[in-house]
């Protein structure tokens, strides 16, 4: 399937030097896994001189446990760019949020009845540790987060993120048009999950970590594949010349790829990889 409405058709794609994938929902499966074969598609993408980098909401210790198994050399985006790391998870670059918005923020989120969760340096904080996901959240990333004593206010300094969390998916949408209206260009929102609202610094995006990992390795952005699955991943889209969508996407997300892979239940990287990088890859 070929999506993109107005987009050029790709008959003449420069080879691609560097793929940047969003981890969950695309790298991993549902449950969290990474599969033989993905591992084995970055082995090749290795092998064949391309450049391979993650970016992800999740913290940067919440990606160590991917940094040996694939092999990652390139700076790691945590927080949707908010902070990027080495393998070696010293600090290259951060963004926080201005401190004077993380209660406003923190307080048109809760409007929508959203749990706030914040990450401040090495720190997740929760409102409570028994929240919707907050146990998945824990297992996933594979440490606990601290209770917030007396909400956000004294925390607002360093915070790297604000997730609004909530299993209504109308009210998470609501919050993020009401974020993005009443703070515009001073933060980044954008959905992470259909039950995670992210917001980070106005650069810490997806679309900013394309762009600097561009200019660290000297690439075009034609040089550049992008894959993701949820609408924060189309910020990095624009600045990619081959962008893939996983097969389990919104409609809103396919539309703005340039190629549609299977879903992360069903080897979607790996056969995006194999697909639409390797193969253009041996025929240049």
């Amino acid at each position: 399937m070929t999506a993109g409405s107005g987009r050029p058709s790709e008959t003449a794609t420069p080879t691609v030097k560097l793929l940047l994938a969003d981890v969950d929902g695309t790298l991993v499966t549902q449950d969290k896994v990474l599969t033989d074969r993905a591992v084995a598609a970055v082995r090749t993408l290795h092998d064949a001189g391309i450049r391979f980098a993650i970016t992800s909401g999740r913290p940067p210790r919440g990606m160590a446990m991917l940094i040996g198994p694939l092999d990652i050399q390139t700076p790691i985006a945590a927080f949707n760019g908010g902070l990027i790391v080495d393998r070696d998870m010293s600090v290259l670059e951060q963004r926080v949020l201005p401190a004077d918005l993380v209660i406003p923020v923190t307080d048109a989120m809760s409007a929508f009845g959203l749990d706030v969760w914040l990450y401040q340096g090495a720190d997740w904080y929760v409102p409570k540790p028994d929240g919707p996901h907050v146990a998945r959240e824990a297992w996933t990333v594979k440490f606990e987060p601290r209770t917030m004593t007396s909400g956000v206010r004294g925390l607002t300094g360093n915070v790297a993120k604000l997730v609004g969390v909530s299993d209504d998916t109308d009210a998470v949408e609501r919050a993020t048009s009401a974020v993005r209206d009443k703070f515009g260009d001073h933060v980044t929102a954008a959905q992470s999950q259909p039950y995670y609202l992210d917001v980070t610094h106005p650069k810490a995006n997806k679309g900013e970590v394309a762009k600097y990992l561009a200019a660290q390795y000297g690439l075009q952005p034609e040089e550049i594949a992008t894959i993701g699955d949820m609408p924060n991943d189309v910020l990095m889209f624009a600045h990619s010349g081959l962008s893939i969508a996983m097969g389990q996407s919104s409609l809103e997300v396919k539309r703005a790829a340039r190629r549609v892979t299977t879903p992360n239940g069903k080897e979607g990287f790996a056969n995006a990889v194999e697909k639409f990088i390797l193969a253009k890859a041996a025929d240049s």
